[in-house]
């Protein structure tokens, strides 16, 4: 875990939660490393308190878990887990979609009252797809989370946007260690960002369930490739 200079009082409790899910995000925490409130306090120079709580908020969010005895850990996603994330992914917004854009005429009126919100979610996808092609995970992640995350405004669901940005997190937590070690790691990170941003602004329902599909085929072939590895390791291709 890196140092965590910079840390003030005032949003303690937040700072810490976003400091560790950046670490769990870029591979750099671990599944099966233990470690205890008191020595992410020490690590930051804080009180427990605060600690506790984002620790807590980072188990609510499903990329820790905890032991009474032992502390925390990552937690430990399998390929079937991942597999798990994609489907339901997949069926949530699918149905949103299919809302939007279900003949009604209701489409463009939808997309006219995000228009401002899109041009913001163009840029973040633009962000996006130059990581992918030069393979920087670290770049990529952020900016795929803030895409998606922005895109849900079109949703206008609180709850759907938070499940499916808490799935999201919980597939980069798993695909990171797996994407670090794979010298193609190129060829396995999808890079429909901008394409979905324009089928959505063109109010165009099948593109934008053409590059959906795309999207999920991309994250099923993706576990396939996992599972066939007997058993599936991080850091192995």
């Amino acid at each position: 875990m890196g140092a965590g200079g910079g840390v003030t009082r005032s949003t303690l409790r937040q700072q810490i939660a976003d400091a560790l899910r950046d670490e769990v995000l870029a591979g750099r925490l671990r599944p099966r490393v233990e470690f205890t409130v008191k020595q992410i306090a020490e690590q930051y120079g804080v009180s427990a308190t605060p600690v506790r709580e984002a620790l807590f908020d980072l188990s609510a969010q499903g990329l820790l878990e905890s032991d009474q005895h032992r502390g925390f850990r990552v937690r430990e996603f399998s390929v079937a887990d991942y597999r798990a994330m994609v489907e339901a992914r997949a069926l949530v917004i699918d149905g949103v979609f299919r809302r939007i854009f279900d003949g009604s005429g209701s489409a463009p009126a939808v997309i006219g009252a995000h228009r401002a919100a899109l041009v913001s979610v163009r840029r973040r996808g633009e962000e996006a797809a130059r990581a992918t092609r030069s393979g920087d995970l670290d770049i990529l992640i952020g900016y795929d989370l803030r895409f998606w995350r922005e895109l849900g405004a079109v949703i206008g669901n609180a709850y759907i946007s938070d499940f499916l940005q808490r799935l999201r997190m919980q597939a980069w937590a798993f695909a990171v260690p797996y994407l670090r070690g794979d010298g193609d790691v190129r060829d396995w990170l999808w890079n429909g960002h901008q394409e979905l941003v324009e089928a959505i602004t063109a109010a165009d329902g099948p593109a934008v369930r053409t590059v959906l599909d795309d999207y999920y085929t991309h994250g099923l072939d993706w576990a396939d490739r996992l599972a066939a590895d007997d058993p599936p390791h991080p850091g192995h291709t």
